[in-house]
Formats: structure tokens, sequence, C-alpha cells
């Protein structure tokens, strides 16, 4: 059989890229279904989310996803010519943060396509989004989120009055637009935000 004939290297890095290309996958079908207007709400477990001031975030779930599929591949197939431990792990390394920072670029050049000028305001409260640039917990900053709404993918800042900072890639839903930004909270916790105001009215 084919794969009994791996070495343990080619064996770790063809299991990680097949995990890799898995995930890279499903993230590219969620993301067709998201232009194409559907609701789909995928929560990511990645908590490791490193902000800048230019809104790139490069250790985003789909970053890493690519990091790993790319960098997978790429070890796979130097192990498969090179008998040589490091060198395989050095290129993998390497092609895997190049893969890495692309995708933050990409999802940057992405996020720039919209125009929120011509955005009804109005009729973003209660629609879902993803948190982009983690959002600060209790007002205390702002993050910025993504969706696609009246037809354009769209970048907006985003604060939140939950206790907890919103990380990256985190669903969540508008709960109002403020200004020139959007209250958000993460989605399961609207509610509780919701019946607070209900609460301080009474």
């Amino acid at each position: 059989m084919w794969l009994k004939s791996l070495s343990v290297t080619e064996h770790v890095f063809f299991w990680i890229a097949i995990a890799g290309s898995a995930a890279l996958v499903i993230q590219i079908i969620v993301m067709l279904c998201s232009f194409a207007g559907m609701d789909a709400d995928v929560s990511d477990t990645f908590d490791g989310d490193v902000d800048s001031d230019g809104g790139l975030s490069f250790f985003s779930v789909k970053a890493i996803t690519a990091f790993f599929a790319l960098g997978g591949w790429c070890g796979f197939a130097t192990a498969s010519s090179i008998n040589n431990v490091w060198t395989p792990v050095l290129v993998a390394i390497a092609t895997g943060s190049a893969a890495l920072v692309g995708v933050g670029f990409a999802m940057r050049g992405i996020s720039k396509l919209q125009c929120s000028g011509n955005l009804v305001k109005e009729k973003l409260t209660g629609m879902t989004a993803t948190v982009y640039v983690t959002v600060p917990a209790a007002r205390s900053g702002r993050g910025k989120i993504t969706l696609t709404a009246q037809g354009k993918f769209t970048e907006l800042d985003a604060v939140t009055d939950d206790e907890d900072k919103l990380s990256v890639d985190t669903p969540v839903r508008i709960l109002s637009y403020e200004e020139d930004f959007v209250v958000v909270a993460k989605i399961g916790a609207e509610r509780a935000e919701e019946s607070k105001t209900e609460d301080s009215v009474s």
C-alpha cells in the first residue's frame, strides 16, 4: 500500500496537509454560501487572535488553515524528494507563513469592496456578522465585523456591551447602529442584553 511506503516525516506532513485542505474546503463552501445570501453561522474555536491598527488579522482561522494546508503539502513534497528532516520543516514553515500573510491581505482586500455609504443602516439591526478584528469588552474600544448586507460584502466598526471581548471569527448579531459604528453581541448573548434593557426601562 502506498501509505505504508511513506516515511514518518512524510506521514506527518501528509495528514497535516489533508486536515488543513479539508478545513479550507469547508470554509470556502461556507463563504460561498454567505455570498449567496444563505444564513451560515459557523463558530470557530481558535481564540489566538492578533490584531493590528491596519485592520489586518493574520491569525484568524482562515489564515491558519491556509498555513497548515499549503505548508503541509509543500513539506510533504520536500520530504518525498529530500532525505532530511529539517529541510521539509523549514520549507513548510516558509510556504505556510506566505499563505498566512497572503490570506490576511486577501481578506483585507475583499473587505475594501464594501460600499457602506449606500447601506440602509436601519436594515442592519438583527443581522448576523463575523468578527474580523477583535471587539474589546464593555465598549472599551472598537473592533471590526464583516457581513454580506444588501448584496455587498461589508466591513463595519463595532463595539459591544458584553463583559468579555469578542474574538476574531466569533459569530455576532447586530443590535443597533449608532453614529458610525454598530453595537453587537455574541450570538446567544443578545437576549441577555435585551433583557437588561427591558429591566432598566421598567
